[in-house]
């Protein structure tokens, strides 16, 4: 009896691989049913995966695209303030260059006074040894001084008698 149970099985697997035709429709349904009733439960649900998709790449699109307008503003600003410190850098160089030249202006007035106050420094170091040099040859040579005529003197003596 068993053998009979499954000779019959076989019998009927037999026939269903006799009629390919009717073993391929069967697939054919089934394969309709199962995309019919996904595109029912996307239909009723409303969600669709392409959908969804679509939707986070628009929003990933949208938040690549804010982002890129912030760096392209945060980059402009830094922009603006490189030149600012790049101006500001110019100014103190000018500034520099500036102090630099009056430096050595004063520092060559500072020289040629130098310069000029040893001159001066020498030249009255001659005036004194020169004004030394005649007044020692001065006390050197007997003074002559002229003497009074006579008659200032008498006169002069007669004045003091006359008074004492």
């Amino acid at each position: 009896m068993i053998d009979l149970a499954e000779d019959t099985q076989s019998n009927r697997l037999l026939r269903l691989g006799a009629q390919p035709i009717a073993l391929t429709a069967a697939a054919l349904l089934l394969l309709i049913a199962g995309v019919t009733s996904i595109a029912i439960w996307r239909a009723y649900t409303g969600a669709a995966p392409e959908t969804d998709r679509v939707v986070a790449s628009r929003q990933l699109q949208a938040r690549t695209a804010q982002a890129s307008e912030q760096l392209v503003e945060k980059t402009k600003g830094l922009e603006a303030t490189q030149q600012e410190s790049i101006d500001q850098l110019q100014v103190v160089q000018d500034q520099l260059q500036s102090m630099k030249r009056l430096l050595a202006a004063q520092q060559a007035d500072t020289k040629r006074l130098s310069e000029q106050v040893a001159n001066l420094n020498e030249s009255i170091d001659g005036l004194r040894q020169s004004f030394a040099s005649a007044r020692s040859t001065e006390s050197d040579t007997p003074s002559v001084t002229p003497r009074k005529p006579a008659r200032h003197r008498v006169h002069a003596s007669a004045r003091k008698r006359s008074r004492g």
